[in-house]
């Protein structure tokens, strides 16, 4: 008699949770990421924050976790698979290991010349069918964010193919990438996005590749002498949330969530050309690394030592989505 008591005492508490009482909290929405607040990541997340909340009517309340405060880049995706964490904005590359290695297209060295092309590829037809990849792994994908352009970074000068030679980079996970720096004869290294600062510090590694606004925020001009301007290849992030989450939400809070989402992803790409124009003045005014600009024959030297690449990342990602990035290169823009 007693257990039954006790077994029916959790049902009614149970029952009661699941009326009004619960129906008045707040969806949580956890979204992390692995750079700074004040980064265009950082900046969109907060941006996707006030808005969310602001068209749910408080019906969702989202949670920003900056600079790798919940999950480290090589968890993160794992946990949002299992429903520990809802949202993230993980780069291109992540999705490589995870078995979707379509993505690692937007690694491949000067396939995207500018912004323009970018965005007609990302708000496209071949954008949004790469999204739809993401969904038999139980992710949703939602927007895609920039941070720019690449630069290389080390404690000595680099120039030509050749000075690149045996020089240890820190890299993100992604074959794509791998493949580049060992075309030019250095020594990839992955390492987590947060551990990068000590590495460079401590001479774990020698150089690094990254957007200007990351460079700074993260401080690794002050442990870099010397930076080379070479806009080789793209950082860009793919707004993503738990699948099933996403899917069992009702309209009436899904859909001003899909508006905030629009509204934040406008705003935060309007963000990352002028971040990163910003860093690299704040970088130049520091003085603490030297700014290496190439001429015109130096960057051909590098794209086409860089060219090998194009082959070895065709058996992995598919030499037709490449071939329909390079046609949308060489398409007229508007």
């Amino acid at each position: 008699m007693r257990t039954s008591a006790i077994a029916a005492s959790i049902a009614a508490l149970a029952l009661g949770l699941s009326g009004p009482a619960l129906a008045q909290s707040p969806v949580i929405i956890k979204f992390s990421h692995v750079v700074a607040t004040d980064t265009p990541k950082g900046k969109g997340a907060e941006k996707f924050k006030e808005l969310a909340e602001k068209y749910t009517g408080g019906k969702v309340k989202v949670e920003v976790y900056p600079n790798s405060t919940l999950y480290k880049d090589k968890e993160e995706l794992e946990a949002l698979q299992l429903g520990s964490v809802q949202m993230l904005a993980p780069s291109n590359s992540k999705f490589g290991p995870l078995g979707i290695r379509e993505f690692e297209v937007f690694d491949l060295p000067y396939i995207l010349p500018d912004i323009k092309t970018l965005r007609k590829v990302t708000e496209g037809p071949l954008g949004t069918k790469l999204l739809k990849l993401l969904d038999a792994k139980g992710i949703t994908g939602l927007a895609y964010w920039d941070n720019g352009f690449k630069q290389m970074s080390a404690n000595k000068k680099l120039i030509t193919p050749a000075d690149y030679q045996g020089v240890k980079f820190r890299i993100q996970s992604s074959r794509v990438i791998q493949a580049q720096f060992k075309s030019l004869g250095s020594l990839p290294q992955v390492m987590a996005f947060s551990e990068v600062y000590q590495a460079l510090q401590t001479g774990v590694v020698d150089g690094q590749e990254n957007t200007w606004s990351n460079i700074y925020t993260q401080k690794m001009h002050e442990v870099q002498k010397y930076i080379t301007e070479t806009n080789h290849g793209y950082i860009g992030y793919v707004v993503i949330v738990n699948k099933k989450f996403w899917d069992d939400l009702p309209a009436d809070i899904r859909d001003p969530l899909s508006k905030a989402m629009k509204e934040a992803t406008d705003f935060s790409n309007a963000q990352s050309q002028k971040e990163n124009d910003d860093a690299l003045a704040e970088i130049k005014k520091s003085g603490k690394s030297e700014i290496i600009k190439l001429t015109a024959d130096q960057d051909e030297a590098m794209r086409k030592a860089m060219e090998p690449v194009y082959k070895e990342a065709a058996g992995r990602i598919g030499q037709g989505l490449i071939d329909e990035f390079l046609k949308e290169a060489k398409s007229p823009t508007n």
